[in-house]
């Protein structure tokens, strides 16, 4: 295969755009030739989502890639940690063996929390000989965040084994350290860990940048911190990348990373600066073989209109055209069925709530964010039983157990808004049980019974109606057209809305409720967690 191309290349590299003629020949740059006419187009690097979960797209790699490259995304840093939770070294396979199908930059880290922690039940384990099986393997190319950081931090044996083994590898290692400050954060950080993409505050990132950690700034569909984080690219822009780290589908459909490049020029940015964080620094950082407009390089490439509207005209993987005009040219694949889904139904008793006290402790959940703060609230209680109370918007909440039949946690959430219903959700991180949050016990059954039926998927059940989007692939994604699949998300966040929340992405929101190691007050299938002092806690202050 040979072709040119002329337009005006942005040259990350030498920080200069010039017009140019570049041959591409057998899938890589031949030649880059200054050129006396002025071309209408630019050129530069494709973009780099530097670490993001294909997961939470509810849709196969394949798929993801189908989408991505309409908006100039060329490749990504995926930790499949969340099918690894259901299923998994055989999920992560599952996951290289999709990618490998489409014309894609995929490349994948080796789990490191699997589980997340000991105070949920997850579908799998992947233990420290797991960890080194995985980063022996050319496929993987780092050790996915280090979610345990109680465990660096207090020396737990098998942590320890695990950051070793990537040693070993030569491989980056990913961080996770919401709120991780002074001592503690050097500590965590000290032990060989490189990144993080969980910081919520400009002086927490500040301090880590200086501590010379590079930082991802994440813009996904519930968690928001680009805003916040952005003015840091002026003073190092050699230590940060962008991310979206978890993006539901009708997000996806709308924008991926090239979102973070418009905005940050909007902002002022320098424009080499933006590019440079949006491809180079992760390509860099990761050793990845991903072209950067240089001679030799993989053909990976953007075409834009111009610098100030940024609109994806085509992008070219490994000289393959594989987006044009806001079309993909990838197509779908075959993804097979795979699963790990072993629970009955359930009866509305099963989420009752027994009272104890006059005092309830609460979720508050934070629209735009992933942690949450422990609120005290006094207890609505009807016949002996705490129930929610909607009228201050403080409803139940329960986390069922996917792999096996076990009671449901339950506890009480703030800020849902729902006046009436319940949404539930097998996607929840980590460890994909199944969260639901609701006014009713009937509504809560009932909708979880629909995710069980379906063996995955999120759903939406009142009196009268019951949505659900079936998710059958390890209870997490499906097979089906992301078109498909974003209009029936959409259908059901637009229902969400209509019964009360105000939460941007609701589903999103719900999703990141059991996820114990983001501070402060989560819920796992065995109960309330605090996620500052790492232990279970009571639903009623007594």
């Amino acid at each position: 295969m040979e072709f040119t191309v002329k337009a005006n290349l942005i040259d990350i590299i030498s920080r200069e755009t010039y017009p140019a003629e570049v041959s591409i020949v057998n899938n890589k740059i031949h030649s880059i030739n200054r050129i006396e006419e002025t071309p209408n187009t630019f050129i530069l690097p494709g973009f780099i989502d530097a670490h993001v979960h294909i997961e939470s797209s509810m849709l196969v790699p394949s798929e993801f890639a189908r989408i991505a490259v309409k908006h100039g995304t060329v490749g990504t840093i995926s930790d499949p940690h969340e099918i690894a939770n259901v299923l998994g070294i055989p999920g992560v396979d599952y996951m290289i063996e999709n990618a490998q199908k489409v014309p894609f930059h995929f490349y994948f880290g080796a789990p490191s929390c699997v589980p997340a922690t000991n105070f949920e039940t997850a579908g799998a384990v992947i233990d420290s000989d797991g960890i080194n099986q995985l980063l022996s393997r050319k496929e993987i190319v780092y050790l996915a965040e280090m979610m345990n950081f109680p465990g660096v931090i207090y020396n737990d044996e098998e942590v320890l084994k695990k950051i070793a083994s990537a040693k070993k590898h030569n491989k980056p290692i990913d961080g996770h350290a919401p709120g991780l400050m002074g001592d503690v954060m050097k500590t965590y950080f000290n032990a060989g860990i490189t990144t993080d993409h969980e910081c919520f505050g400009y002086t927490e990132a500040l301090e880590k940048l200086k501590h010379g950690v590079k930082i991802m700034i994440r813009e996904g569909s519930a968690a928001k911190n680009f805003e916040t984080l952005i003015p840091l690219l002026k003073e190092f822009p050699e230590q940060i990348m962008f991310c979206c780290d978890d993006k539901h589908p009708d997000n996806l459909i709308e924008s991926h990373i090239n979102d973070h490049v418009k905005r940050a020029l909007k902002a002022g940015n320098d424009l080499y600066d933006v590019l440079r964080t949006a491809s180079y620094n992760a390509i860099q950082h990761y050793n990845l073989p991903i072209g950067l407009l240089q001679v030799g390089d993989n053909a990976d490439f953007i075409e834009i209109d111009n610098v100030e509207d940024f609109n994806i005209l085509k992008t070219y993987i490994k000289g393959d055209l594989v987006a044009e005009n806001g079309e993909s040219l990838i197509q779908s694949v075959e993804a097979p069925i795979v699963n790990n889904f072993n629970c009955n139904l359930k009866q509305p008793s099963d989420f009752k709530i027994k009272n104890e006290s006059d005092t309830i402790r609460v979720i508050e959940a934070l629209d735009g964010q992933l942690i949450t703060h422990e609120i005290q609230s006094k207890s609505l209680v009807i016949n002996g039983l705490a129930e929610s109370n909607i009228d201050e918007d403080i409803l139940k909440i329960a986390v069922v157990n996917r792999y096996n039949d076990a009671p449901a946690a339950t506890a009480f959430i703030k800020n849902f808004g729902l006046k009436s219903g319940a949404i539930a959700s097998c996607v929840a991180h980590d460890c994909h049980n199944i969260v639901v949050v609701g006014t009713h016990d009937e509504d809560i059954c009932k909708a979880v019974n629909a995710i069980i039926k379906a063996k995955g998927g999120i759903s939406l059940a009142t009196s009268t109606e019951e949505l659900v989007l079936e998710l059958p692939i390890a209870g997490i994604m499906t097979h089906l057209p992301a078109e498909e699949v974003a209009a029936s998300y959409i259908k059901l966040d637009r229902r969400a809305k209509e019964l009360g929340s105000k939460l941007r992405a609701p589903y999103m929101s719900l999703s990141f409720m059991a996820l114990l190691v983001i501070p402060e007050l989560k819920l796992s299938d065995k109960g309330l967690f605090n996620g500052e002092t790492f232990e279970f806690t009571d639903v009623f202050v007594k």
